[in-house]
């Protein structure tokens, strides 16, 4: 079972929150402040922040932004995941990933569905690694950004979580690079 070793030293994670919409502005972003939130709360860094329309690729560049800046870890975008026309976040992370971490939609799903039911078919998560930087997708209510961080990102962006985490692989997420 997980569970966090309060013997070992916490590692704060520097992320970078993108939050994709043509409606919301920095006053009335209130996933992007629940993200902000949880994850200055848990003691990590907040790397960046922004807003963009949902375009593809305005969102893909912003995100390759971030990859190839060394000062952050991470990056959660929230909205555009669902499935109308103008909803392309999730192929812009898909335009950028390296690897999928193709677990995350599916825990993120089990999760929703405990909240939700059914209708949490109808958000399409994901989560992926490019430049040795995490992303994750997520919908854009303040909810689903609540359930995503408190019952798996808190979890995977604290290094003494057991019994693994994404901090402790971190230094490796470039390793394939190395062996050219």
């Amino acid at each position: 079972m997980s569970r966090i070793d309060e013997s070992l030293p916490f590692h704060p994670v520097r992320i970078a929150v993108l939050t994709v919409s043509d409606t919301r502005t920095p006053a009335d972003d209130r996933s992007g402040d629940t993200l902000v939130e949880r994850l200055t709360g848990a003691g990590h860094v907040l790397a960046g922040r922004g807003i963009v329309q949902d375009d593809r690729a305005t969102i893909a560049a912003r995100l390759r932004g971030w990859i190839a800046d060394p000062g952050v870890d991470a990056i959660l975008t929230t909205g555009g995941t669902g499935l109308t026309g103008r909803d392309v976040t999730v192929e812009a992370h898909r335009d950028v990933y390296e690897k999928e971490i193709e677990a995350f939609g599916t825990v993120f799903t089990i999760v929703s569905m405990q909240k939700i039911g059914t209708s949490a078919v109808q958000s399409r998560a994901t989560g992926g690694v490019a430049g040795g930087t995490y992303l994750f997708a997520l919908p854009g209510s303040p909810g689903a950004c609540r359930d995503a961080w408190d019952e798996i990102l808190a979890f995977q962006f604290d290094s003494r979580h057991r019994p693994c985490n994404f901090v402790e692989i971190m230094p490796r997420l470039e390793e394939h690079l190395r062996r050219k």
